[in-house]
């Protein structure tokens, strides 16, 4: 199951967020507070959703291969796209949510793209020609480009909704308190998984073993739940209206910052950093602190830079590892496993293995007095993930060698006849149990990172920038099996038939660049330096993400200013459809 960082829960530790309040203000549960309908209108909505995204996200590589006629590596480079764009979007609808629409109106934008995306792909996979008269129906290439069309499509939709939903729904609650924050988001993750866990398992059944037109009708109609649940609460839920984002502030500083620098037409004067052109006192247009802001993030970016090799391995789940399991015996007396299932195992993991850390690994390193920082964390599980391409390899050199023991059969999925091995698909388990692992290590801790290691006001751009590292990750990868079958013409690691290539010989290569890149990693950690920032006050945005009145105004803000810094903790929720 692909667990993406805006699955990872919101696990806060009592006195873990120092929040500044009014004495008036009390906590307040959500039952209490009459709000329940309109919470459950966005849980639901948001199940809907993840539900449609990871029925989706499944099955493409088995589609693409057994009814689009795709070869293996094209199969993989699809659904690494379909991935990466899914991630870069997001950022581009919080921008629009921010600056234009406002959140609600930007999630209902991307429900409507959704369905439409959703809706296409049933039709296109209707056999035609059995359910009319032959020669009835689309060509090969009309079904291939109908389906990277609605692919694209559910991208866009995913945008507008992954960025916005979980901001959204902390919205309605960010009046009575930490408590009902953090009881949105545990249930927020909670909807996710159940979401998650319908598609590895019943949806992806329907797909391999009945139709992918059935298959593919479950996640069209998901996605218009999805969308009544959303419009059931419409005239209760509390909006805010656009107020501009800081990343247009972000994006003019820099602007400014390059071309002085470049152009030579600031001030002759000495400065540290190019940034620090755009300051007033230098020639800029800018306060000291917002350049200032900018700079924190030149900081955090070679970590994210390091991680971005880490979600080329992860994504090998929904891709490689869908491609070896199909040649791994599947049945099970009359029962076949779905091959896409074994992801179940990842979430697992993650689920099991989060409650332990945090209160039984974690609280006793540090009662030994050896606390694991961050930085450790990340690192440690990007050596998971070297190992979990290491287990993957040997599972493979198994597979093949009973296979030319003659230990191999002729194995039926999704209308498609694959010779296997004997080798059982539950010998897949360990690679994906340690790639979970590695998510609750590198994942859920560079999210904790981002959060801790940016200026309040910028935490809503640096969480969108960790989302990206998944995004360059999956097209990292997607060029990774383009390259490699480009150096291996003639013997082609990637083959049309993965049984006549070397996939074993592209889990060690990954193995391999993701210890080179933990040894580059190692060095950036040590010479970071941690920050801590104190509670700042949000600050309010005109239309185009500049900063309004002054700093005696900013003293003067209210209760309900106080109230804002606790929606900053939306950011972290959205972020981890680990989706999370």
């Amino acid at each position: 199951m692909e667990v993406d960082s805006e699955r990872a829960p919101l696990i806060l530790k009592k006195g873990s967020v120092k929040v500044e309040e009014n004495e008036d203000e009390k906590e307040v549960s959500i039952i209490n507070s009459g709000r329940m309908k309109i919470v459950l209108c966005i849980l639901c909505c948001e199940l809907c959703e993840r539900l449609t995204y990871y029925s989706v996200v499944a099955n493409l590589v088995v589609y693409c291969t057994n009814t689009l006629g795709y070869t293996s590596a094209d199969a993989v480079t699809v659904s690494l796209v379909f991935s990466g764009t899914s991630y870069f979007l997001p950022v581009a609808g919080g921008w629009v949510a921010d600056s234009i629409s406002g959140r609600f109106n930007g999630i209902f934008g991307g429900l409507l793209i959704y369905f439409i995306g959703a809706a296409i792909l049933p039709v296109i996979s209707i056999d035609y020609e059995n359910l009319l008269e032959s020669g009835a129906g689309l060509t090969l290439n009309q079904q291939r480009g109908f389906y990277i069309f609605a692919l694209s499509l559910i991208a866009v939709g995913t945008g507008g909704i992954k960025s916005n939903v979980g901001p959204f729904g902390a919205q309605q609650l960010e009046d009575l308190g930490e408590g009902a924050i953090q009881t949105f988001f545990n249930w927020f993750y909670w909807f996710i998984n159940v979401g998650s866990a319908i598609a590895y398992s019943v949806v992806v059944y329907i797909q391999q073993e009945i139709s992918f037109a059935w298959g593919y009708s479950i996640p069209a109609f998901s996605i218009l739940l999805a969308t009544v649940a959303l419009l059931i609460g419409r005239n209760k839920y509390i909006t805010t209206p656009p107020e501009g984002s800081i990343l247009s502030r972000i994006c003019k500083i820099v602007w400014q910052a390059s071309s002085k620098c470049c152009g030579g037409t600031s001030k002759d004067v000495e400065v540290e950093n190019c940034l620090d052109r755009a300051k007033e006192e230098n020639g800029g247009s800018f306060l000291s602190e917002h350049v200032d802001q900018v700079k924190c993030l030149a900081r955090i970016v070679p970590v994210f830079l390091c991680i971005i090799m880490y979600w080329t391995i992860y994504f090998q789940m929904q891709t490689t590892y869908i491609l070896q399991g199909e040649r791994m015996k599947l049945v099970y007396n009359s029962f076949t496993f779905p091959v896409a299932s074994l992801s179940l195992f990842n979430n697992i993991s993650l689920l099991l293995l989060i409650p332990i850390l945090d209160t039984v690994v974690y609280p006793f390193l540090e009662r030994k007095g050896y606390k694991l920082t961050q930085l450790k964390r990340i690192g440690f599980g990007m050596f998971l993930a070297s190992l979990s391409m290491a287990v993957a390899a040997i599972v493979e050199v198994a597979r093949k060698d009973i296979m030319q023991d003659g230990g191999y059969f002729n194995q039926i999925l999704a209308d498609k006849t694959y010779n296997a091995s004997n080798l059982s698909v539950f010998a897949q388990i360990p690679q994906y149990f340690i790639v979970g692992a590695s998510e609750a290590f590198t994942s859920i801790t560079g999210l904790e990172f981002a959060y801790s290691q940016s200026p309040k006001v910028l935490q809503g751009v640096v969480m969108g920038l960790f989302l990206l590292t998944s995004g360059l990750g999956s097209y990292v990868g997607s060029l990774l099996v383009i390259i490699v079958n480009a150096a291996t013409k003639g013997h082609e690691w990637f083959p049309d038939e993965v049984n006549d290539g070397y996939l074993e010989y592209y889990y060690i290569l990954l193995s391999l660049m993701m210890i080179v890149n933990l040894v580059i990693y190692c060095f950036v950690a040590h010479y970071y330096t941690y920050m801590q920032y104190p509670s700042q006050i949000p600050e309010p945005l005109d239309h185009d993400g500049d900063v309004e009145g002054d700093a005696s105004d900013k003293m003067k803000m209210n209760g309900t200013m106080h109230r804002q810094n606790k929606a900053l903790l939306v950011k972290e929720g959205t972020l981890s459809e680990s989706e999370i």
